[in-house]
This record gives structure tokens, C-alpha cells and sequence, in this order.
């Protein structure tokens, strides 16, 4: 039997109503649970727009080239980018590289299609996978990740512990569901059936605060 990484709640259960609008916080995994509350979250043409701003910064720029390198290190086949943000990574990537990608916010659908390259990885395995800031969005991943036949890359923000987490600039009620430390990132990910390959703290270098950028393999 598979143990499953569930939400703490029940809905209707006596627990939801001291979970709601509450960080749940697992010290012993090492794994943080907010409730955000469906249709809050902020995914529009404002929020594409300001992705695309800050990807054409000097910050940006590095961050896109960073991502590449450290994809390329272990994979240079076919992905799909979930979680596209503005599409810069796919736009830099395709160049060299076959790059899909998905997204739920309407502008990023609108920009995929615009340029034939949207795919539904829930729907279609893919041997690798990119989702950069993106996890911790999503609030049941095992069935994405179930899709991912081979690699997943991923970048996100990595605590200490609750503290650390409320004191954050990453602590986002309206769009963060999961906070993970190190070890409770490499459980989850273990949890559907990943072995970390490589980590890196190059997006914090470059000036980012508190972020990781992990490379997973499938487990064999």
C-alpha cells in the first residue's frame, strides 16, 4: 500500500473548522498545509504581465539562464513547463530544446496557444517535467507528478521551520497551499516515487530569498 500525502483535513470534520484559514505545520517531516480558499487565487492577465516584466529584468534574464544549465546537466530531451509564469523559460528553452507547457491562469493559455505549444500533462506522461514556483501552488501534485515518467525540476521556497515560514515574503495565503524544509521537499517528492538528484542554491546567489532548485529522477 502506498502511503499517500493527503491534506490534514476531512471537510465537515471538527478539525476543518481550527484548520481553516490556518498554517498546519508537520515538524516531524518537515511539511507546512495552508487551506487557500478555491477562486482567490490571483492568476489573470495582471499577474502574466507582471511575470513578464520581472523576466525582463537583468535578475530574470539570469534566473531563465540558470534554469536552462541546470536542466541541461540532466536532460535534453522534450518537457513541459507546468506553471509558465510568462513564458520566458519555454521561450529561451525552445530555442535549442522541444519545450510545452500548461498553465491554468488565462493569459498563460492564451500564450500558449497563440504559439500551439499548450499541453495537459494531467492528461499526457511526459518524460520530464518543469515547475518552477509552482509546487507549492497545487494542492494535490500526485497525480501531475504520477505523469512524470522520468525528471522533474523544480525551484521553490525552502524553510527552517512555521516561524520562519509567517516571517516570510513566500508566506502567500491567497496562493500557497504547501511549505516544505529540505528534508520534508525530498520526503514529499520520495512519497511519489523520486530520488533527489541534484540541488542548487543558485537562484538565492543570483538574489532570490530563501529558494531551492532541486532536480528529482524516477525511481526505478
Amino acid at each position: 500500500m502506498h502511503e499517500v500525502l493527503d491534506p490534514p483535513v476531512v471537510a465537515g470534520s471538527p478539525h476543518a473548522l481550527f484548520s481553516r484559514r490556518r498554517l498546519t505545520w508537520w515538524p516531524e517531516i518537515g511539511i507546512g498545509w495552508y487551506p487557500v480558499e478555491a477562486g482567490i487565487e490571483p492568476y489573470d492577465q495582471e499577474y502574466f504581465d507582471r511575470f513578464d516584466r520581472d523576466a525582463r529584468t537583468p535578475l530574470g534574464r539570469a534566473l531563465m539562464a540558470a534554469r536552462c544549465e541546470f536542466v541541461e546537466r540532466h536532460w535534453q530531451g522534450a518537457l513541459v513547463d507546468v506553471g509558465i509564469g510568462s513564458g520566458a523559460f519555454i521561450g529561451r528553452r525552445s530555442h535549442e530544446r522541444a519545450t510545452w507547457g500548461y498553465d491554468v491562469n488565462p493569459a498563460g493559455i492564451q500564450w500558449l496557444m497563440e504559439r500551439k505549444l499548450f499541453v495537459d500533462p494531467y492528461r499526457c506522461p511526459f518524460d520530464a517535467m518543469t515547475l518552477w514556483d509552482v509546487l507549492e501552488h497545487i494542492a494535490d501534485f500526485q497525480p501531475l507528478l504520477a505523469n512524470a515518467r522520468k525528471w522533474v525540476f523544480l525551484s521553490l521556497p525552502i524553510f527552517r521551520d512555521a516561524e520562519h515560514v509567517l516571517r516570510s515574503k513566500h508566506f502567500r495565503p491567497a496562493e500557497h497551499v504547501w511549505y516544505f524544509t529540505q528534508p520534508g521537499l525530498v520526503y514529499a517528492m520520495k512519497l511519489c516515487g523520486f530520488e533527489l538528484v541534484a540541488e542548487s542554491n543558485v537562484e538565492t546567489d543570483l538574489g532570490r530569498e530563501d529558494i531551492g532548485t532541486f532536480a528529482f529522477r524516477r525511481e526505478t
